[in-house]
C-alpha cells in the first residue's frame, strides 16, 4: 500500500538537493558558552542564555528544594487543580519587577503571544502588527480572526496611517510589536508607537522576550529602557532566554489577566509548570535584581564583538542587541558557512527563508555574559578565516 506521507520524503530531498536540510545538533552536557554539540567542543554563538543562568548555582539551588519539597509535577491544569502556591509567588514577582498590576504565566513565550493575541481580540477587530514580528503573533494573529494589516518594519509613521485609516472602522484596534527582534537584533521605535496607539485608542502590546533581562533597569526590557511604564497594556516576556528556564508570561492590569485566566486557551488546556521550574524563574529574577554586573558584562562583550566583526568586513546589519546578524545573503551559503564554522570549532547557526526573507540568510550570532574575551577573540580568528575562504569579507 503506498506511503500517503510519501511527499515529505520527496520534500526533505528537495532541501538536501539545495543545501538547505539542517540536522538537530545535540548539546551533551550544560548550556555554557564553550560547550560540546554532537560530541565536540566548540565557542556557543547561538544560544539564548543570555546571562549564563542556565547553570547559575542560586537557581540550581531552588529547583532542588522545590523538587525535594513539592514532588516533579503539578498534575493538572492551572484551573482545576494545578495552580500552587509557588505559581503565584512567580506571577506577584514578575508582575513587580515589571511595574505591572498582575502576571499570568504560560507554557512558552509562544503559547503567551499566541493565547493572548486569540483570547482579547475577535473577527470584528483589527491588528496593526509589524512586518517582523515574530511566528507566534503572527499565528496569534492568524486564530483571532480579526483583519490584519502590516506596517513596513520600523515604520511608526506608517502605523499610525493605517489606524488613522480604520479609524472609523467598528471593531478594537491592537498594535503589536516586537520589543527587540530576534533576527536582526534591533530595538522597536516604542516611544513612536506609543504615541499612535493613544492618539487613536488602540490597544498596546509588545513581545518583549529578548528585551527580557537585557534591556532597562536590571533587564526589565523595552518599556523600562524607554521609560514608558503604565502606557503598554500588554506585555509579553519569555523564561526561556535571559531567564534561563522555561515558559512565558504576560503583564498587564488586573482585569485582562483575570480575562486570560478564563479565555486564552494556552492557559485553560495545559498542564502548569512542575514546581522546580517555578522556584528557578523565582531565582533568576532574584539574581537579576542582585548580580546587575551580569547585564553589564553581557553589553561589554556585545560590544566588543559587533565592533570586530565590522572591522573584519562582516555586515551585521541593524543589530543594536547582543543578537548579532552576520548577514550572507542566499540560504544555502549560510548554512555551508554555519557547517564549516562547526568543523574549526564555532556553533552559530545558518538561518534562512521562511524565518528570513529570501536573500537575506544570516549566521545569526549571540553573546552571552559568561564568554571569556580569549573564546570571543578565537571565534572570530575563525569566523575570519572560514568567511575569507567563502569570499563572504
Amino acid at each position: 500500500m503506498p506511503n500517503p506521507l510519501h511527499y515529505l520524503t520527496e520534500e526533505l530531498d528537495t532541501l538536501k538537493q539545495k543545501g538547505l536540510y539542517q540536522r538537530l545538533r545535540v548539546l551533551g552536557g550544560e548550556q555554557l558558552p564553550v560547550a560540546e554539540f554532537d560530541g565536540r567542543r566548540v565557542i556557543n554563538l547561538c544560544s539564548n542564555n543570555y546571562l549564563g543562568l542556565t547553570t547559575h548555582p542560586k537557581l540550581r539551588e531552588a529547583a532542588a528544594q522545590a523538587l525535594a519539597r513539592y514532588g516533579v509535577g503539578s498534575g493538572a491544569v492551572r484551573t482545576i487543580a494545578g495552580t500552587m502556591a509557588i505559581h503565584m509567588a512567580l506571577e506577584e514577582k514578575i508582575a513587580a519587577f515589571k511595574k505591572a498590576e498582575a502576571c499570568v504565566v504560560f507554557q512558552s513565550g509562544f503559547a503567551a503571544n499566541a493565547g493572548t493575541v486569540a483570547a482579547v481580540l475577535g473577527k470584528d477587530d483589527i491588528i496593526i502588527s509589524d512586518e517582523l514580528n515574530h511566528a507566534s503573533i503572527i499565528d496569534g494573529c492568524r486564530l483571532s480572526r480579526a483583519a490584519i494589516r502590516v506596517f513596513p518594519h520600523k515604520d511608526a509613521a506608517a502605523a499610525e496611517s493605517i489606524l488613522a485609516d480604520t479609524a472609523s472602522l467598528p471593531g478594537r484596534k491592537l498594535l503589536i510589536t516586537d520589543g527587540v527582534f530576534s533576527m536582526d537584533g534591533d530595538i522597536a521605535p516604542l516611544p513612536a508607537l506609543v504615541e499612535a496607539a493613544e492618539k487613536h485608542g488602540a490597544i498596546m502590546m509588545i513581545d518583549d522576550a529578548h528585551a527580557s533581562g537585557v534591556l532597562g533597569r536590571n533587564g526589565r526590557g523595552t518599556v523600562d529602557h524607554y521609560g514608558l511604564h503604565g502606557r503598554v497594556h500588554i506585555q509579553v516576556g519569555t523564561l526561556s532566554k535571559a531567564i534561563g528556564v522555561l515558559g512565558g508570561y504576560v503583564c498587564g492590569s488586573r482585569d485582562l489577566i483575570e480575562f486570560l485566566y478564563h479565555r486564552a486557551r494556552p492557559f485553560l488546556f495545559s498542564t502548569s509548570h512542575p514546581p522546580s521550574v517555578a522556584a528557578s524563574c523565582l531565582a533568576a529574577f532574584e539574581v537579576l535584581e542582585q548580580e546587575p554586573g551580569l547585564i553589564e558584562q553581557l553589553w561589554e562583550n556585545t560590544r566588543f564583538f559587533k565592533k570586530r566583526l565590522q572591522q573584519l568586513g562582516f555586515n551585521t546589519g541593524l543589530s543594536e542587541t547582543p543578537i548579532t546578524p552576520i548577514m550572507v545573503g542566499e540560504a544555502a551559503l549560510a548554512h555551508q558557512f554555519s557547517r564549516e564554522l562547526f568543523e574549526g570549532g564555532v556553533f552559530a547557526t545558518g538561518i534562512g527563508y521562511p524565518t528570513v526573507p529570501h536573500g537575506k540568510a544570516r549566521i545569526r550570532t549571540i553573546v552571552t555574559a559568561t564568554h571569556t574575551r580569549s573564546e570571543l577573540e578565537q571565534a572570530l580568528g575563525i569566523l575570519e578565516q572560514v568567511g575569507k575562504k567563502l569570499k563572504i569579507i
